[in-house]
């Protein structure tokens, strides 16, 4: 079965390309990608803090993918199995590098948050503000920081992020907590720089500040 087989009106789940991947389908793992890709670009670039080393982690974890999709047994959303592949890869790039204090962190260029397409107009918050959060959050230790990126930046439920990271939901909470904690103490400074009066959220700065919402999951 290919893609040109089915009905022109019924795009095929991701399972299904999945599937029709396996079965020799060659166009059925481009489609999948093209469904998903920026979303894992935003993903791989919150959590590595540098576009070189996100495209790097994406392209491995793509090509992982692509190799032992057979091994997909459907536990889980096609687009979790995804994640999981690409938190990993960054992960495993985070941990080769953390005995190398002087990595650069992101410039804050909004032309590296995505891999094609132009940025969505929307308010922009101040620049030197969001540079200060994205520094704290690439501060932040590797397994805190990638719970913080999945739950506040990106916006997935607890126990889709405990999905993604492999870990418990408990564990997803606590990481949330504890990164939350250690950015509140970094960025406390800024409650009493916003206009509105207001406070900033204990749920981080980060998932107030940064501007994450071309970044959110589109529902499908």
């Amino acid at each position: 079965m290919t893609l040109r087989d089915g009905p022109p009106s019924s795009a095929p789940t991701d399972a299904e390309l999945v599937r029709a991947h396996v079965e020799g389908d060659p166009d059925a793992f481009a489609e999948l990608v093209r469904r998903h890709r920026d979303r894992l670009w935003a993903v791989a670039l919150r959590t590595v803090g540098d576009r070189e080393e996100a495209a790097d982690a994406v392209q491995d974890a793509l090509l992982n993918a692509h190799r032992n999709a057979a091994k997909f047994r459907g536990d889980a959303a096609v687009t979790t199995w995804l994640h999981r592949i690409v938190v990993n890869a960054c992960l495993d790039r985070l941990r080769r590098r953390q005995a190398h204090p002087t990595v650069p962190l992101p410039d804050g260029n909004r032309d590296d948050d995505h891999l094609t397409g132009p940025e969505p107009v929307a308010p922009a918050p101040d620049q030197d503000t969001v540079l200060v959060v994205r520094d704290a959050l690439a501060a932040l230790p590797v397994d805190q920081r990638a719970a913080i990126v999945l739950v506040d930046v990106q916006g997935y439920g607890v126990a889709e992020a405990a999905e993604m990271l492999g870990v418990a939901e408990g564990t997803v909470k606590s990481r949330c907590a504890r990164g939350r904690a250690r950015m509140a103490m970094t960025l406390g400074y800024l409650r009493g720089n916003r206009n509105d009066g207001g406070t900033v959220s204990s749920r981080s700065e980060a998932a107030t500040t940064l501007p994450t919402g071309s970044d959110r999951r589109e529902p499908r």
